[in-house]
């Protein structure tokens, strides 16, 4: 089985959500404990927001006592994980969801036209593929524990209220942004994510993997 590795590449200049402090890495001061880098200069010091690149958005994220990241069953982050291809190019709908089998799909990664964007480009583009409040609302009541997008937020640019977001944490639902799944067919996978363990945080960046596929086809 083939080990598909869907985090972007952490570096200077890579797209972040309007607002979010850019991601930089420096060498900055003297370190405390970790000793001096190969070559004689110092650790790498890194600035970025809990939401950059790939990334974990747990409940609290949005819903007012929420669970924080710290306080999400590890479970939820490893096991069956079916990727879905979207073919509308505007927005992950609740009438393309309705034509498929949900039974026994506890984790969803969706596959549109925006993944390798975050990779290869370096700003921000409010024209991606966004998830509609009613697909989200439909995926909410599915008693899924995780879902996945491609691009760095669910909802549209400039939905300052953000729907799919609140339908989703609200309903407890942990949610991965910013992964790349260029080059991974539909089908059934086994997910491994490990966001960083930062207490009392509403979110983390990850590195995620998916292996198989374990079924030859997307049910």
């Amino acid at each position: 089985m083939a080990i598909y590795d869907l985090t972007v590449t952490l570096r200077e200049g890579m797209p972040v959500y309007p607002g979010d402090p850019p991601f930089r890495r420096d060498g900055g001061g003297p370190s405390v404990g970790g000793g001096p880098s190969v070559g004689g200069g110092h650790p790498n010091h890194l600035h970025m927001s809990t939401h950059g690149g790939t990334h974990v958005d747990a409940p609290a994220h949005m819903v007012e006592g929420g669970r924080t990241l710290t306080e999400v069953d590890p479970a939820v982050f490893v096991g069956p994980a079916e990727v879905v291809e979207i073919r509308d190019p505007h927005a992950i709908t609740r009438a393309e969801l309705e034509r498929r089998d949900w039974s026994g799909v506890e984790r969803v990664l969706f596959r549109t036209a925006n993944s390798g964007r975050l990779e290869n480009s370096g700003d921000f583009d409010p024209d991606f593929v966004h998830m509609a409040p009613d697909a989200a609302e439909l995926l909410a009541s599915l008693g899924l524990v995780l879902v996945g997008v491609d691009y760095l937020t669910l909802d549209p640019a400039g939905a300052g209220s953000f729907p799919a977001h609140k339908a989703l944490l609200g309903a407890g639902v942990v949610v991965i942004e910013g992964l790349d799944l260029s080059g991974v067919p539909a089908g059934r996978y086994e997910l491994f994510c490990g966001p960083l363990k930062i207490g009392g945080a509403d979110g983390a960046p990850a590195r995620v993997f998916l292996r198989g596929p374990v079924e030859a086809q997307a049910r």
